[in-house]
């Protein structure tokens, strides 16, 4: 992966857009608009997943980006922001995020801090040990949840897999309609994710 220019974004831009991400389904719902919303840095073991799994190719090409990040002084793992990048033979620009993090109060009374976005991201600090910071949401509105559970056994349930088997369950969803509750983070950034191939979230 090579990057041929990043424009940096301080936290101010990153809390101010996150303020505009809508809802997939129903773009007039602002589910972060009145939200507490900072960026701490967290040690892997207080984030909670939800998904099951992580592809061995993307972690790598998530590893890939880390150390091309490196190269223009920009440490993936703490942004302090965002930034935004240009990668060689891909015109248009991609937002590089931190991941994102939320209050998640489930129905047995704990309240943990359940990953909505970054999957790839967080697992690759798991595995450099090295603590990560995030876009921290609290008080988000109880009409949307994050779409599915958090695992039972935390990190211990999470697998490396080359690809997923037909019929694998990938999250355990809270309601039947689930893309119901997704964040479109690309109504407040642009391109979240880049170009298919590179370095999607490929949770969802």
């Amino acid at each position: 992966m090579e990057i041929v220019k990043i424009e940096r974004h301080g936290i101010d831009e990153l809390l101010s857009n996150m303020r505009r991400v809508s809802m997939l389904t129903h773009p007039d719902d602002l589910p972060y608009k009145q939200a507490e919303l900072s960026t701490p840095i967290l040690h892997t073991n207080e984030i909670a997943p939800a998904q099951r799994y992580v592809l061995n190719c993307e972690i790598m090409k998530v590893r890939d980006l880390r150390w091309s990040l490196r190269e223009h002084d920009v440490d993936l793992f703490k942004l302090d922001g965002y930034v935004t990048i240009w990668l060689k033979d891909y015109d248009d620009p991609i937002d590089v995020l931190p991941p994102v993090v939320e209050d998640s109060r489930e129905a047995d009374g704990s309240v943990v801090k359940i990953l909505n976005d970054g999957m790839h991201r967080v697992y690759l600090a798991r595995m450099e040990r090295t603590p990560v910071q995030v876009v921290y949401a609290k008080n988000v509105p109880s009409q949307y949840p994050y779409y599915a559970f958090p695992l039972v056994n935390g990190w211990n349930d999470v697998e490396i897999v080359q690809d997923l088997p037909d019929g694998y369950i990938k999250k355990w969803h809270r309601i039947k309609n689930y893309k119901s509750l997704y964040r479109d983070f690309n109504t407040g950034f642009q391109n979240v994710g880049g170009p298919r191939g590179h370095f999607t979230n490929a949770g969802k």
